[in-house]
């Protein structure tokens, strides 16, 4: 943060976080490769980069960190995460969507995750990186 005339300027980060389930309930997620939170497990995700939309951001992501693919217009806007405190890194914004895709869809770990894999949604991993487990109820409640 920088002040200036009396006036506090925050850093915004934005992001987008995408929810991918399968009809028989898994859900995918990666296992970060890098801090904060390496090791842990996470929805797929990351930066939103200059003049792209956080929708494409998604198909992207996604792509790079699981090798799944989905149209832009398969994904459904889930909700904002804003929470101030949501990321050690700094203040990041999130816009997370959802997809369904077939239960046979292969995934390969690419990009910034160490690893990728189908969770059945009854065996979650105990914690997981960020606000990403908030997200996951905000989709399947």
């Amino acid at each position: 943060m920088t002040d200036t005339d009396n006036e506090t300027v925050e850093t915004i980060r934005y992001t987008a976080d995408v929810v991918v389930l399968t009809p028989d309930g898994s859900v995918l997620l990666i296992e970060r490769s890098w801090p904060p939170h390496a090791g842990s497990w996470a929805l797929p995700g990351g930066h939103v980069d200059p003049g792209e939309s956080s929708r494409a951001a998604a198909v992207r992501e996604l792509v790079e960190e699981t090798g799944v693919e989905v149209a832009a217009e398969d994904l459904r806007q889930v909700g904002v995460w804003d929470d101030p405190e949501r990321d050690s890194r700094g203040r990041y914004v999130t816009v997370a969507y959802a997809a369904v895709v077939s239960a046979d869809t292969p995934v390969v770990a690419g990009d910034d995750a160490a690893a990728a894999r189908w969770w059945p949604l009854d065996g979650l991993p105990e914690q997981m990186a960020f606000d990403h487990a908030d997200i996951l109820r905000a989709v399947i409640s």
